[in-house]
């Protein structure tokens, strides 16, 4: 039987850097893992050989950063294949970057004995961040799949540029390059219904954060990554993520208004996976929290939560947890409270609203809230708030038949709206 040769790429990749044994490179990894900022990595033998071995495991991304950076070639070069494999259907983007093993998609590898060239001014960081923050406002009024392209766009130029900057034009370009990442993820996940290919789009933003040294942009990731497993009743996946976000947000000044998020977050995450009563209380504690604010500003990224958004999570919770007459209430007041230029949002609350008064057998008054919603929805499309559109043409399944469901589904079902709900 011929003897297995193992992962020769990496081992002669280690050679090749003068780490002649697995226990020299296990120690310089974890060595350049202090020099990169990554805290609490600590690599061993065992590790190596494992990554050494016929059928090596796909390494956690800090590894992935460090092997990268300490041996100065991408993970497929060091004989690496990611779980979806190399020519599996992932986005272009996500397919280059990922597969890149993350560090070397943003710029981040570095061959040894190699200097990094800066070419760039010391402006490059805040022109690039100008457009990140321009892209953020236009997410609330421009069509998700107008905006995707170019949110993508730029991160794809924030990679090609991060390598050839230095110090804090770097920082600045690395956390505007995060933002960017997750923008890109937001409109994955919420507004084009693609969990999967968002949560990579959210890995790449949070190495960019880490690459900035940004621990609250990084909670805000995982935080968001919480919500792919939370929205298909993955609780331990979903509580494992809001550790992460909740331990991160610790390390930086975190506003009474951001502690509150993560909660709603959790809330939302509880709520899915069916412990309406945990969730409840998670909510109630985040109201005590901007009740009782801090002296911490919010970060300038954060303009998706408020307390209007908190109550339409509360207002959700309660409908599902069967307290119809509190979810109206509470519903209500959320719409009355939210500012111009919330519209994605109140599509979810209008939806809501619909649900209540189907499940309390109103649905003439059902049919009036969701028909709102696809007033809404016609200017401007959120997956999100279809979903609720279309659940609550189910809940009102038992009146098919009265002139206002017939009515609603005649609105429901023009062409374009068609197309769209079906292709979800």
């Amino acid at each position: 039987m011929p003897r297995p040769t193992g992962n020769v790429r990496l081992k002669a990749a280690r050679v090749a850097a003068g780490f002649n044994s697995q226990q020299d490179l296990a120690d310089a990894l974890t060595k350049a893992a202090s020099h990169l900022g990554i805290r609490g990595l600590s690599v061993g033998v065992r590790q190596v050989r494992r990554w050494e071995s016929d059928s090596p495991p796909w390494p956690q991304p800090d590894c992935q950063r460090v092997l990268v950076h300490l041996l100065g070639q991408s993970m497929d070069m060091l004989g690496f294949t990611p779980p979806w494999g190399s020519d599996g259907p992932k986005p272009e983007h996500i397919r280059r970057a990922m597969v890149g093993g993350g560090a070397a998609a943003l710029g981040l590898a570095v061959v040894p004995g190699q200097a990094v060239a800066a070419p760039q001014p010391a402006t490059a960081g805040a022109d690039f961040e100008a457009v990140t923050r321009s892209h953020r406002r236009l997410y609330w009024s421009v069509a998700p799949t107008k905006l995707h392209p170019a949110v993508i766009a730029h991160a794809t130029l924030g990679c090609a540029l991060l390598p050839e900057t230095t110090d804090s034009t770097r920082r600045t370009l690395a956390a505007a390059l995060g933002e960017t990442y997750l923008l890109a993820g937001r409109i994955e996940f919420f507004d084009l219904r693609e969990p999967s290919t968002a949560n990579d789009t959210l890995l790449l933003a949070l190495q960019a954060a880490g690459e900035a040294d940004d621990a609250l942009l990084g909670s805000a990731i995982i935080a968001h990554m919480a919500f792919v497993p939370g929205w298909v009743g993955d609780r331990d996946a979903a509580l494992e993520r809001m550790i992460a976000a909740r331990t991160y947000a610790r390390r930086a000044p975190a506003s009474a208004e951001f502690l509150a998020w993560l909660d709603a977050v959790e809330a939302e995450c509880e709520t899915r996976c069916g412990n309406t009563r945990t969730a409840l209380h998670l909510i109630s504690h985040a109201e005590d929290a901007l009740t009782a604010g801090n002296e911490h500003a919010s970060p300038e990224w954060m303009d998706w939560f408020s307390p209007a958004r908190l109550a339409a999570f509360k207002g959700n919770t309660q409908m599902i947890a069967g307290h119809l007459p509190q979810a109206r209430e509470t519903l209500l007041g959320a719409l009355d409270a939210m500012a111009p230029g919330e519209e994605k949002q109140r599509t979810v609350v209008y939806g809501d609203l619909a649900a209540v008064e189907a499940t309390s057998g109103n649905p003439e008054q059902a049919c009036k809230y969701a028909s709102q919603a696809l007033d809404q929805l016609a200017i401007t499309w959120y997956a999100t708030g279809m979903d609720r559109v279309r659940e609550v043409r189910r809940a009102l399944t038992p009146y098919q038949h009265e002139r206002c469901v017939r009515d609603y589904d005649d609105r429901l079902y023009d062409w374009s709206t068609t197309v769209r709900a079906l292709s979800r």
